[in-house]
């Protein structure tokens, strides 16, 4: 028996690879399939089948193209209607593969078809679960996902996750293995470990959901403090039960490689968002007028999915040389699809061809240190609440950039304001945003916090709610 880990960064995800005696399962895949393939192939096993913990949100599954690709059947839990062919296991439904077996474990309360897999060994020995968003490391999955699908409400939902925990995960043996579905960096949860691998019995001892005295301190507990989740969750729902084009299909449109005149054409005829995915150190320098710069150096996907309303907006794509196809599959990953081509030779050629330019008025942490002690100065910081809450410039506004469609709204256009993140992925998105709009009356600062904070501007942990943006 193997169970590997195939964890990706920038979505926080584990996906999930188990082998016995020439055959595969597949826990809870990303969109694109290839590698899945590959391995099987290496490994000279059968892919039987392709277990999912829940209709994800956060991603689209490979599920369907991976199971036309090889024969293997889907596999939800209980409640779960499919618009494609699928099975809907039994609460205690066993599966095998090779000389181990996958017992199902219905753990509802993030969604109603929430699943936990328990993985028994050759000898019958219980061996680890696949815990979905049901327990993660450090926390439980969000209970509020769901409500308008099952109609209950939050609570409602978080006390049966309660049930789900105490009646199937708790009674397990503490050297099981928990293989969760995130970690840390997920909206899926709000205190998961930077592990992503941990045992059952140091989970007992430290998560604080599992240690709750009661149901109703458990429902407050994880309850409380939860963010409104990301725009583009619904939509994605809704793609992992309906089908989606395959990815190759995706991957073909967006390697369309347009020539700049190409590339105005399809911009203006189709009503295209230009997405610039160049590092924010390069793309203030210069950019195509009314782009949006989010970068393919960080958490690239999450991020389009909470900027970009519709999951189904034409887009057309300025990347780096040969980071086209890294884009697109990035892209693909939480569902946006509509991916129109690439501008072919990049920024560069947009430079040759002496089209229109654009930049942002960006300076260092220590011109704003000057600009500060000289001038009354307004300050947005668009870092988390936690992070604003934990130290920020004496004074300073906190719009996360999480909201940015909600607050722009507030954006007086006549006065001047400086703007900042942590290092600079993020208000570099947000000026780009704000600069597509309309809005010029602001100044980005390069390096963020982490640089401010070296500076002699005065800073505090003081939380001023009147400072801060609760949305």
């Amino acid at each position: 028996m193997k169970v590997e880990q195939i964890y990706t960064g920038c979505l926080a995800q584990g996906a999930y690879y188990i082998t016995s005696n020439g055959e595969a399962a597949i826990i809870d895949p990303l969109r694109e399939v290839k590698p899945y393939l590959e391995r099987a192939k290496k490994d000279d096993v059968k892919i039987k089948y392709i277990f999912e913990t829940h209709f994800h949100a956060d991603f689209v599954s490979g599920h369907i193209d991976l199971s036309k690709e090889t024969g293997a059947s889907i596999v939800y839990g209980p409640n779960a209607s499919c618009e494609f062919k699928c099975i809907s296991a039994k609460d205690g439904e066993e599966f095998k593969i090779g000389d181990v077996t996958i017992k199902v474990l219905h753990t509802p309360g993030h969604t109603m078809e929430s699943t936990t897999y328990l993985l028994k060994d050759e000898n019958g020995k219980d061996y680890a679960i696949f815990s979905g968003d049901t327990l993660f490391l450090g926390d439980v999955g969000r209970p509020d996902l769901a409500q308008k699908a099952a109609s209950m409400t939050m609570e409602d939902l978080a006390g049966l996750l309660y049930d789900s925990l105490m009646n199937k995960i708790m009674p397990l043996a503490d050297d099981v293995i928990v293989y969760p579905a995130h970690g840390a960096g997920s909206a899926c949860g709000k205190n998961m470990m930077k592990e992503t691998v941990d045992t059952l019995g140091n989970q007992k001892r430290m998560n604080y959901a599992l240690n709750q005295p009661d149901k109703d301190s458990f429902i407050k507990a994880v309850t409380d403090g939860l963010l409104p989740p990301p725009a583009y969750f619904p939509m994605n729902v809704a793609m992992n039960k309906k089908g989606y084009d395959s990815f190759e299909s995706v991957l073909n449109n967006g390697m369309k490689a347009l020539t700049v005149e190409e590339f105005e054409v399809v911009a203006e005829s189709m009503n295209a968002l230009v997405l610039d995915a160049r590092d924010h150190n390069v793309f203030y320098k210069g950019f195509i007028p009314q782009s949006i710069n989010i970068s393919l150096n960080g958490d690239f996907a999450p991020w389009v999915g909470a900027l970009i309303a519709d999951v189904k907006q034409p887009l057309l794509l300025v990347t780096d040389s040969e980071k086209e196809e890294e884009t697109v599959t990035r892209l693909s990953r939480v569902g946006f699809d509509n991916i129109l081509g690439h501008l072919k030779g990049g920024f560069q050629s947009w430079l040759d061809s002496g089209k229109q330019v654009d930049v942002i008025d960006r300076i260092s942490p220590q011109q704003f240190e000057k600009e500060f002690k000289l001038n009354e100065t307004k300050v947005i910081d668009v870092r988390k609440e936690s992070e604003y809450a934990a130290e920020h410039v004496e004074d300073a506004y906190n719009r996360p950039l999480a909201y940015i469609n909600e607050w722009i709204k507030d954006v007086n256009p006549t006065e001047h304001f400086f703007m900042h993140c942590g290092g600079g992925y993020r208000s570099m998105s947000a000026a780009s945003i704000l600069q597509a709009r309309g809005y010029r009356n602001f100044t980005e600062i390069g390096g963020g916090f982490s640089e401010i904070s070296k500076t002699s501007v005065p800073k505090t942990n003081f939380v001023c709610q009147s400072k801060m943006m609760n949305v």
